[in-house]
């Protein structure tokens, strides 16, 4: 016998009427797709060091740091113009520097910078160091522009082969917005967009694709028993039926990246956060802009074998 989950996010049988708002949810994304392209452009995103290459030092000083203190003394050592920042806590410090040529050339570098730290704050300690030439950094940029064109083309050949082109092209469309507005919101956070972020990505798009699978299955199914039904009562009647598997893998997910986002520090936190930010987009997306534009893209084309019911004669 089968056990009934306790707990339900929404009732079974609601007939919530998404495609009212289906204007509005396009509006609403558009505007702020938009609103990412310009944010991309300027101030632009904050590239690390995997796509701008340098080098990044990562400190931690034995009482909060005493930036001043620390830019002095690596001035004083014949490093200009070296980016200090604070990252986490007060006594983490994390120093950016040009890339040098030769591996010799950043050797000295960070020789330099350990002897110059240790003079300001005495006890202070490297807890990492990276190191990436222009060359390799400029590579590495267009291999991950590269992987994420590729994922977008590669979903779009998968879901047209697996459903009509009306769901590709509302799926990839749909994934398009949602990375515009990732894309938009590590140039708002500044968080480092590096190989890191770019896993995120790739990560988001693979969860709102999902989603949009379980939700475009259930419209398939639909489009086969109800074969009268119009479309956009269809859609809604699926989005509710899948309501509670789309939101209950959102608030999992969500739940599960929290900590991370939290307390992951400075390795996992920027990938926490483009993920919380890329469950809630890739769901509402889900609802709001894929299928209202399978609705613009099939409500006759969907619909060409279905013949409409006609009035019964009169008996007289």
């Amino acid at each position: 016998m089968l056990i009934k989950p306790r707990l339900r996010l929404v009732k079974d049988g609601t007939s919530f009427q998404f495609m009212k708002g289906r204007f509005a949810g396009l509006i609403v994304s558009a505007v702020l797709s938009i609103a990412s392209v310009i944010l991309f452009f300027y101030p632009g995103l904050n590239l690390g060091i995997d796509f701008k290459g340098g080098i990044v030092m990562e400190i931690h000083t034995p009482a909060p740091a005493d930036f001043n203190a620390i830019r002095a003394a690596l001035a004083t050592a014949g490093l200009h113009e070296p980016g200090v920042q604070r990252f986490g806590a007060p006594d983490q410090v994390a120093i950016r520097l040009e890339a040098q040529p030769t591996e010799a050339g950043t050797q000295q570098v960070v020789t330099k910078v350990r002897e110059a730290v240790e003079k300001a704050q005495p006890g202070s300690r490297i807890e990492r160091t990276d190191a990436v030439g222009a060359s390799v950094s400029a590579e590495l940029f267009q291999d991950g522009m590269l992987a994420l064109g590729l994922s977008l083309l590669m979903i779009l050949v998968y879901i047209w082969f697996r459903f009509e082109w009306q769901f590709a092209v509302g799926a990839v469309v749909t994934l398009i917005l949602d990375v515009t507005k990732a894309i938009g919101f590590l140039a708002l956070t500044r968080f480092d967009f590096d190989l890191v972020m770019v896993g995120a990505i790739l990560t988001v798009i693979g969860y709102s694709t999902n989603d949009k699978v379980v939700v475009y299955d259930r419209m398939r199914e639909n489009l086969r028993k109800y074969k009268t039904m119009p479309l956009r009562q269809l859609i809604d009647l699926s989005i509710n039926e899948t309501l509670n598997r789309t939101l209950g893998t959102s608030m999992t997910l969500f739940l599960a990246a929290l900590p991370l986002a939290l307390f992951g520090g400075s390795a996992l936190s920027g990938f926490a956060w483009v993920m919380l930010f890329g469950i809630v987009v890739g769901t509402s997306s889900s609802i709001f802009i894929a299928a209202p534009i399978l609705l613009f893209l099939g409500e006759k084309r969907l619909r060409r074998d279905t013949v409409a019911p006609t009035a019964s004669p009169a008996k007289g």
